[in-house]
């Protein structure tokens, strides 16, 4: 058991939780599987229902933590995610309303429009929690257990929030609302005083204005997370438009292992968004490496506007955060941190997304200004030779926003030069003029596509795009594999290098050119929302694709290089068993910590997200 976190005492407070049938269960559990009790002391009982969740957030192999946390996530949206029959038919009445409103007369919402609402509501419900919930499971949350449980089990009780009144609705049954937005910086202010008061530390209200430390003192004895997080939110102020026009100003460091608080009291109410405004981020933040922030300069002339963090982890960059929605850096600091970068070995890295963020405020300015875009523009701005990169912990929002507001249809014709009789919505369409394809994956859909040579083909556009490559296999065998993987530095987990062990068989000799398809999940046109192994095997083949050889996975590996940051996919290949009889499919990915062959589990009837992605060959 870990050790016990005197704020349980919060979760005995406000919810019993030693006395709940799930602590009882755990305690079992944990009983059989280690054959020791439980104490019977209400925060170790909390305390051992909680340490079952690092199961899975304490796994090394980033991608087989991921998995772990798919499936936890899928309960929550079982329990929490409104279901189609449960969506009020007000909603869309509403929706007719304000077409009526917007001048487009009485409109019907047909049953196609009601399904396209539905998945649009599911959707955004959805990704709203997963927010939370991959915060909550990071390493940049380091909170205790017990207040990880008490923010989640409050946000998925709250509805939206009010800024007029300064307050979150209760969450009814029927919403088709969203969850609360993240905001990490007044959930810091909000955690850091709870996690004081329960290890008995003052908390520190100097930062507070003293007209509204009375509401703050009751608020904190009420311990009510929905009043505390919606007064956190209104008293983090962001920086002004003046302000933000003004980029010179100079770089800060701050020491790994110096005091925190110099960092923290230089964010307070500054609106950054940024975790580390917490002390106890900060603190940890700290305790990781350096830490750098670039301070612009203020009405007063003095650099104290924070613009850019970049976070070391040892010697190594973990992260580089702006203040523009999402943490996306705002226009005008790219050249700042492009030469900051240059000072760190591993700078080059994020060279793609210095560029990208530079492109893309340039066309956000073209646009502003009227001008129109060109093919190169258009190409980068829907991604066709390659994703945008930025620095948020989310895409950056004005890539969508600057889609919206264009034709897409007349983009398309732009981007492949060709007309609209030249690009096929299905299969019948496809003959020799044809240069894109824009539709659904059909039978036999590949075995045409490669008849006719189309290299552009989309699900859906742009975003469902069907990626090509080819790779050299066979002709090595394992001791030259593994020589070369070392000499790459390329990142093996354990149960990766068993499968490459045990699972491949190669002749050398017999090297060949194989020709791959990367595809998401969702793209198969399957019906089931999280279709298993053998439904995505058989559909693939169905659609013209074969799974791929054993060795694949490492010489693709060691081919593919230049995969971007926070990128990764599965293998489609005959699973190899471990000693257990447990079938494993090769992963790949990129993380900070560098290129990655990794593993996943892959029984028949396990189900995948509709997000994830396979490479699979072409059939010859």
């Amino acid at each position: 058991m870990e050790n016990v976190s005197p704020e349980n005492q919060l979760l005995k407070n406000k919810y019993v939780l030693h006395k709940q049938p799930e602590v009882d269960v755990a305690a079992r559990r944990t009983l059989a599987h280690t054959d020791e009790k439980v104490p019977q002391d209400p925060l170790a009982r909390i305390q051992n229902y909680l340490d079952r969740f690092h199961e899975i957030t304490d796994r090394t192999d980033p991608r087989d933590r991921e998995h772990g946390l798919d499936a936890a996530k899928r309960l929550l949206y079982r329990k929490y995610i409104i279901k189609p029959d449960e969506i009020p038919e007000g909603y869309f009445d509403n929706q007719r309303r304000l077409a009526r409103e917007l001048g487009h007369g009485d409109i019907e919402i047909t049953p196609q429009a009601r399904e396209q609402l539905t998945e649009v509501i599911i959707a955004d419900q959805k990704s709203s929690l997963d927010l939370w919930v991959d915060y909550l499971s990071s390493s940049d949350a380091p909170y205790s257990d017990g207040l990880k449980y008490y923010t989640l089990r409050s946000v998925l009780s709250m509805g939206s929030y009010d800024k007029e009144k300064g307050k979150f609705s209760e969450r009814a049954k029927g919403t088709v609302k969203p969850f609360p937005d993240l905001n990490r910086e007044a959930l810091a202010y909000v955690l850091d005083a709870l996690s004081k008061k329960y290890k008995g530390y003052d908390v520190d209200l100097s930062k507070i204005e003293e007209t509204d430390r009375p509401q703050f003192e009751k608020l904190l004895a009420s311990e009510n997370f929905p009043k505390l997080y919606a007064w956190a939110i209104d008293k983090v102020t962001p920086a002004t438009a003046e302000e933000l026009s003004a980029t010179n100003g100079k770089w800060v460091k701050y020491d790994q292992n110096s005091d925190h608080m110099p960092l923290v009291k230089s964010l307070e109410g500054h609106g950054t968004g940024w975790c580390t405004a917490g002390e106890s981020t900060a603190e940890a933040q700290l305790q990781g490496g350096d830490f750098y922030v670039y301070y612009s300069m203020d009405k007063a002339g003095e650099p104290t506007v924070p613009r850019i963090a970049i976070r070391m982890q040892e010697d190594r960059i973990a992260e580089v955060r702006g203040i523009a929605p999402n943490q996306n850096l705002d226009a005008g600091v790219e050249q700042i941190v492009e030469d900051k970068l240059k000072e760190f070995p591993d700078g080059e890295l994020y060279k793609k997304r210095v560029a990208d963020m530079k492109t893309l405020t340039d066309i956000e300015n073209k646009v502003s200004e009227g001008g129109n875009l060109t093919s190169q523009e258009l190409r980068f701005l829907y991604e066709i030779d390659s994703s945008i990169e930025g620095f948020g912990y989310q895409r950056d929002p004005r890539i969508e926003e600057l889609r919206s507001g264009r034709n897409t249809d007349q983009d398309m014709l732009t981007i492949f030069d060709c007309e609209p009789s030249e690009i096929a919505h299905n299969t019948n369409q496809i003959n020799e003029s044809t240069k894109a394809y824009v539709g659904p994956l059909e039978a036999g859909i590949f075995t045409t596509l490669q008849r006719y040579g189309i290299e552009h083909i989309y699900t859906k556009f742009p975003e469902g795009r069907i990626k090509f490559d080819s790779v050299a296999v066979g002709g090595k065998d394992l001791n030259q594999l593994q020589r070369e993987l070392s000499e790459n530095k390329i990142n093996i987990s354990s149960y990766a290098e068993y499968m490459m062990r045990t699972g491949l068989s190669l002749t050398a000799g017999q090297s060949q050119n194989l020709d791959i398809v990367r595809l998401k999940v969702g793209d198969l046109g399957l019906p089931d929302d999280y279709p298993t192994t053998d439904k995505i095997f058989k559909r693939a083949k169905e659609l013209g694709l074969e799974l791929c050889p054993a060795d694949l996975g490492p010489n693709y590996r060691l081919q593919y290089k230049d995969q971007p940051m926070d990128d990764w996919f599965y293998v489609g290949m005959k699973p190899i068993a471990d000693s257990d009889g447990d079938p494993y499919v090769f992963l790949l990915s990129r993380s900070v910590g560098g290129l990655w062959l990794s593993y996943r589990w892959a029984v028949p009837d396990d189900e995948w997200n509709p997000e994830y992605e396979f490479v699979f060959s072409l059939r010859k």
